[in-house]
């Protein structure tokens, strides 16, 4: 090894001089990561294959600007020299480096990093005068010649470069090392692939675009951004603000907000998010980038807009239409950009021929509102008029109304299912491919011929509960990907045995496997209204992890022991299991059963038992759901004291014929073995947090849930005050209780708006590393939990098989033994902690706007007019100056329904209760809004006031379709039988369980009192207190909480 110094002077993407003075080590042996090697290089991980025809080593400058193309997965056998990579990462900046590093990392791309600049025969020092350019590209060339010998010539190297002067100069020097231009390199090699080329040429025509229209404007559109140096400065001072710009999307051309971010104590009387009015204050910032933001002067400060806006075209806003004013600022200049790929469209074709003679620059209109129009180059607007497709931003200078981009490919014909898929997967980053061949044959092979068995030497490490454990799964109809199971039994003590049994994953995704690398790339699998795109191949996910009925499986389990009367945790134990899951239930059939209802036809492994041995094994399954439903009141019940919440979803399933047709959309009904089985995974969870921080206290995976800041509770408080309601938010046990109190004995809606209300008033829960926060930080607020991690989904979330993988750890340093594979640096799982949210925030997204576009199918070929279908009750939540929000519960809509139209005509009502509209007026109050005709008539709408809506689809060529509510009647919609229902057993049992909590405090207080009023003599000797326990309470209306209240 030969230690040298390395002196760079490097100009980052900014423009910032940086200077880099490196100890520079060089090695004779550095692994080369093709299969052809036999130099013996200690290569692991990623190789390339000997199948290629040739290997490619881009250049510095073809890394830089035609990435995009080398992620192509046709691309095969591509070598990124370390050199190319460092000026990514120096001249680029660090979303472009983490492009390239998310690529080397994929096991789909065929493509490995050689560290040039450590080998010893590749590496050349600059030479003295030699700019940065030329030596970067002299250092990769030697090192391709070095790379062709050190395979002994067995595979063909091209050198693809865009330096003229380095292929005349090294283009012949070197047999078996071919030097070309890129352009030629695409052109001879795969000439076939038609999207590369026409990306290429999409590509070079943007750029020289942006050097023409840099040279023949001079004129400034929007003010220069400051340069870094001066923002670090300003943000160091308090002068400038840093934070995230999220775009209203429905008033794009209007309002931004910009969420702070490391907010410095000059600024500390900020609590709210940075009002920005206009997109010349925006200054070129799109959705997502990370700004610097300078204050304007409170004079200048300005209000959220209050009224809906249909579309786009209605920017107009009037003082009267403001909210009180709030800190309102402008752009001076962008840290971070998050430009992503983005599905846009073509304008119509009097609107081409409207833009210019050339007609080569188009401005597409993008799907997503937040985003501006970008300018690129094609010639097939024409052709592709009513298609979806890809574009990327190249840049967005000073001198440019709008950013320029360039095409990358077709996604689709506009208003096909699968287009609009394909559109909300590209819009939120989601990227779905077939697994490879390299990650199938990771899996164990199950077969008729050949079935999978345990292991007999696997099972003598593992705890086999196959005959001493009933297990059983309780899961959604149609449930494939079966994570988890549970069991209880009695023991001898009397005492209970709580069981939460789950998948061992990480049995057959070995750590840094083929399929480990991808399930770490998908992160979670993404659940779609009509599909899912799974995280872990189906013979795993389906298959071999999956806990079915019947067959024996390997798990990871948490055994509890309890004590019989209270069911406090006595004694708990983890550990790898063998189970045989006895019955995979329905959350219906359970729930049934939990109701006394003992004919339910839904288990189908009773069916063809005699009928003894059927009535002995339904008792024994009853019991067990019964009494897993009871300890699970308890534990929510003790939660719930310490301020766990009980929020409120609007989940909708979408009701496919046998053609794949929707042919209903039907609101989830909430059952109380929902609450029994998440509560359980809830303790599994909240238990394994507990140990790997107890063993690894620096080293863990957990998940918090930051308490919400106080301004987003400002809709609930104020729509809560229309039905007299106080909503305290001071702490999750107040606003808990809150939520209890504020019940309509005459609407059950009212408390489910509110809960829904205050969920979406909620901080996003995260992973993080414990080694990055203090202790304190831990806390999960909806969960009332002072540690909490997620453990029981392996199947579907990647950040469980990562806890998996801790737990092992921690239960191996009980025993002072080390794990069979280093843990994770706090760097490195950090990183990960990032990847995960980050893609579980997308998937989330992704189910959301599926099920929105699901909604828009339903109603889109039915005509509102006269399809019964389309009319239904609708419930008001929210007030706007110009209209209403409503709530849909037949089909769990939100949407906006106008009150004054485009004409300037308000609604009014008939004796009947049926509208109208005529010229008037309106009126906007704090919970109301009243409608005032010309003539003197009025009608007034108010929060929580039922009314009846048609249902409608609005179309938008270039936008996600949208619902369309029409008030058509100021009265409620008649009940019928398609009508949800409310207030079932379960919800009665939930009122229960919400009384057990209150006697429970009240007993709580008592005691207090009690300890302040009456203590004995000998109570103060020996600091003992009279009367019963809080959980002895608890015990005494055991039997009240459990009684079956169901009506009929």
């Amino acid at each position: 090894m030969i230690k040298t110094e390395k002196v760079l002077h490097l100009r980052s993407c900014k423009g910032r001089s940086v200077r880099v003075v490196r100890e520079h080590y060089l090695r004779e042996s550095v692994p080369c990561n093709s299969c052809l090697c036999e130099a013996q290089c200690h290569n692991e991980g990623k190789l390339l294959s000997q199948s290629a025809t040739h290997y490619v080593i881009p250049d510095w400058k073809v890394v830089q600007d035609y990435l995009e193309i080398l992620e192509f997965p046709e691309l095969r056998g591509i070598v990124f020299m370390q050199t190319a990579c460092q000026a990514v990462q120096h001249q680029k900046g660090r979303r472009q480096y983490n492009k390239l590093r998310n690529l080397l990392r994929d096991a789909r791309h065929e493509c490995v990093m050689f560290f040039n600049e450590f080998q010893l025969y590749s590496y050349v020092p600059r030479e003295q005068g030699e700019s940065l350019e030329k030596w970067q590209t002299r250092c990769i060339y030697y090192a391709t010649v070095w790379y062709y010998n050190h395979l002994a010539g067995l595979m063909p190297v091209v050198m693809v470069t865009e330096d003229a002067e380095a292929i005349q100069k090294y283009g012949s020097e070197t047999d078996g090392v071919f030097v070309v231009s890129f352009k030629s390199y695409l052109e001879n090699f795969w000439p076939d692939l038609k999207a590369v080329h026409e990306l290429y040429e999409s590509i070079v025509q943007s750029r020289k675009e942006r050097e023409n229209e840099i040279q023949e404007k001079n004129g400034k559109e929007y003010l220069e951004h400051l340069s870094l140096e001066i923002l670090e400065a300003g943000i160091k001072s308090g002068r400038y603000i840093q934070g995230i710009l999220n775009v209203n999307k429905h008033r794009s051309q209007l309002e931004a907000f910009v969420r702070i971010q490391g907010l410095p104590n000059k600024r500390s009387e900020l609590e709210t998010d940075i009002l920005i009015c206009g997109t010349k204050t925006r200054n070129r910032a799109i959705e997502g980038d990370v700004v610097a933001v300078e204050l304007l002067p409170r004079n200048e400060w300005k209000g959220r807009a209050s009224i809906l806006c249909e579309n786009e075209s209605e920017e107009k806003a009037t003082e009267e239409t403001e909210t009180e004013p709030m800190p309102t600022g402008k752009v001076v200049g962008i840290i971070q950009r998050n430009w992503r790929d983005y599905v846009v469209t073509f304008p119509p074709k009097e609107d081409i021929q409207s833009q210019g003679k050339n007609v080569r620059k188009i401005l597409v209109t993008p799907w997503d509102y937040r985003i501006p129009k970008i300018r690129i180059s094609t010639q097939q607007a024409e052709s592709l008029q009513n298609f979806r497709i890809i574009v990327r931003i190249d840049s967005w200078d000073s001198t440019s109304l709008y950013p320029n981009g360039h095409f990358v490919k077709v996604l689709g014909r506009a208003g096909d299912l699968e287009t609009e898929i394909a559109a909300i997967l590209v819009e939120n980053g989601i990227s779905i491919g077939p697994f490879s061949e390299a990650q199938l044959r990771e899996i164990p092979v199950n077969t008729p011929e050949n079935p999978w068995k345990v292991d007999a030497e696997e099972q003598g490490r593992r705890v086999d509960l196959r005959n001493t454990h009933l297990v059983f799964s309780i899961d959604p109809k149609d449930c494939e990907d079966v994570d988890d199971a549970l069991s209880v039994r009695k023991l001898a003590n009397e005492n209970l045995e709580l069981g939460v049994h789950i998948a061992d994953v990480t049995h057959f995704v070995k750590l840094n496997s083929y399929t480990d690398l991808e399930a770490r790339s998908r992160a979670t699998t993404c659940y779609l209204a009509d599909r899912r795109y799974d995280m872990l191949p189906a013979i795993l996910s389906a298959d071999r992890c999956s806990l079915l009925g019947g067959a024996d499986r390997y798990a990871i389990s948490v055994l509890w022991e309890l004590d019989k009367t209270n069911y406090e945790v006595l004694k708990v134990w983890f550990g790898r299991t063998i189970i045989r899951s006895t019955y995979k239930i329905f959350y219906e059939a359970a729930q049934a059963l939990l109701d006394g209802d003992r004919n339910v036809v839904d288990i189908p492994e009773l069916k063809g038992l005699e009928e003894k041995e059927k009535c002995r094994r339904l008792n024994d399954l009853i019991w067990a759901v019964e009494k897993l439903t009871e300890i699970a009141r308890r534990t929510r019940t003790k939660r719930s004291l310490e301020g766990g919440l009980e929020l409120e979803g609007i989940e909708i399933r979408v009701q496919l014929d046998e053609k794949k047709n929707i042919s209903d959309l039907v609101p989830k009904q909430p059952l109380e073995v929902h609450e029994t089985v998440a509560e359980c995974m809830i303790m599994a969870n909240h238990w394994v947090a507990k140990k790997i921080t107890e063993n690894l206290p620096h080293q863990g995976l957990l998940r918090c849930h930051p308490p919400p800041r106080q301004e987003s509770f400002t809709a609930l408080i104020e729509c809560a005050k229309a039905k007299r309601f106080k909503i305290d938010t001071r702490s999750n046990k107040a606003l808990a209780d809150s939520l209890d109190m504020a019940e309509d004995p005459g609407d059950p809606l009212v408390n489910k708006l509110l809960r829904s209300m205050a969920t979406q008033a909620m901080s996003n829960a995260l992973y993080f590393s414990t080694g990055s926060c203090s202790e304190d930080l831990f806390y999960h607020y909806g969960l009332a939990l002072d540690k909490y991690t997620h453990f029981t989904s392996p199947i579907r979330r990647y950040a469980d098989i990562v806890v998996h993988r801790l737990l092992m750890a921690a239960l191996l340093k009980d025993k002072k033994l080390e794990p069979e594979n280093p843990l994770l640096s706090q760097k490195d799982l950090e990183e990960l902690c990032h990847h995960i949210n980050k893609k579980n925030r997308a998937a989330q997204r992704v189910q959301k706007q599926s099920v929105e576009l699901f909604q828009c199918m339903y109603f889109k070929d039915k005509d509102s007019t006269s399809d019964e279908r389309c009319v239904a009750d609708g419930i008001i939540y929210s007030i706007r100056a110009n209209g209403v929000l409503v709530f849909v519960p037949k089909y769990g809509v939100k949407a906006a329904a106008f009150l004054k139209n485009k004409e300037g005509l308000v609604i009014t009502a008939q004796p009947d209760g049926s509208c109208e509209w005529k010229p008037g007026s309106l009126r906007r109050l704090r919970d109301k809004i009243i409608s005032t005709t010309a003539g003197g008539e009025s009608i007034t709408f108010s929060l929580f006031e039922h009314i009846t809506v048609r249902i409608s689809e609005f179309s938008s060529r270039s936008h996600p379709d949208t619902i369309k509510l029409d008030i058509i009647n100021n009265q409620p919609r008649s009940k019928t039988g398609t009508e949800p229902t409310h207030g079932t057993s379960h919800t009665s049992k939930t009122d229960l369980v919400r009384d057990v909590i209150r006697s429970a405090e009240e007993a709580q207080l008592a005691q207090k009192h009690a300890k302040r009023t009456l203590i004995r003599d000998e109570d103060r000797e020996y600091c003992q207190t009279q009367g019963n326990s809080l959980y002895s309470l608890l015990e005494e209306i055991k039997e009240m909480a459990l009684q079956d209240v169901s009506v009929g």
